[in-house]
């Protein structure tokens, strides 16, 4: 169980985020949805201890992890960001592995284990074949599922994503979202795009302006009173004729027209 206890953010006297109370169960897809600089991606930040909650906490399992090594929450928790930079062009097979450093001591090679966990990570995200090539050689699309075979390479119990479909293709968005739905991992997934996340959460939290606004099912969060409000635009939403969760429809050109009558 992950939980966030009245987390709050605050910069510079403007509030990021402001006392958010969410819990993502075991084996559960929660997802975090809302305009720019609604405060998911700083939320993220919290449970991956790259920022610290002006107030509030984060438990695992009931216990605060800012009481935790660095070392010991990373070998709970990974992450998928969106400042996935890299500098140096170190080898794809390279990059995985690094996700076993929160349990590697001193400089031991990895075990016949690791190596063939590593292998059956690239497999999993479809970069195995490009085990020998520099990470500054490959698409945006490639980096990502990368990084996110060195996340689970981590053997995570809970894996926190932002914005984990930006750059991919169709298929591997696909692809990606699929995997999620099937494993067994705690996720806590910020995505911009609805459909997405109806097709692939569990729950769906939105937020606006750092407020949880509301949370629930798909069914229950995307409607369109909370679309028009929180998002400025107005959306059909129809039932998906296979999956039975609900899809946006978008009148573009009636969005456009609007506007431009400003």
């Amino acid at each position: 169980m992950l939980s966030l206890r009245g987390v709050s953010v605050e910069v510079a006297g403007r509030a990021l985020v402001e006392e958010l109370h969410l819990d993502v169960g075991g084996g559960e897809v929660v997802g975090l949805v809302g305009p720019n600089g609604s405060g998911k991606s700083t939320a993220l930040r919290c449970v991956y201890r790259a920022l610290r909650p002006t107030s509030g906490a984060v438990l695992l399992d009931g216990v605060d992890i800012a009481g935790l090594k660095l070392r010991d929450s990373a070998r709970s928790i990974a992450a998928l960001t969106q400042e996935n930079h890299a500098d140096l062009d170190f080898t794809v097979e390279e990059v995985v592995a690094l996700g076993r450093t929160p349990h590697a001591s001193g400089n031991r090679p990895l075990d016949e284990r690791e190596r063939e966990l590593c292998r059956r990570c690239m497999e999993e995200l479809d970069v195995l074949h490009l085990a020998d090539r520099g990470v500054l050689t490959l698409s945006g699309g490639e980096r990502q599922r990368v990084q996110l075979a060195r996340a689970l390479v981590q053997e995570p119990r809970v894996l926190v994503l932002d914005e984990p479909t930006n750059h991919l293709d169709v298929r591997h968005q696909v692809g990606l979202l699929s995997f999620l739905r099937a494993t067994e991992l705690t996720v806590l997934v910020a995505l911009h795009d609805l459909n997405l996340a109806a097709a692939v959460c569990d729950r769906i939290a939105v937020l606006h302006d750092g407020v949880l606004v509301t949370s629930g099912t798909p069914a229950e969060v995307l409607v369109p009173e909370v679309i028009r409000d929180v998002f400025g635009v107005d959306a059909t939403i129809v039932t998906h004729p296979r999956t039975g969760v609900p899809q946006l429809l978008f009148d573009i050109a009636a969005d456009r027209l609007e506007g431009t009558s400003r």
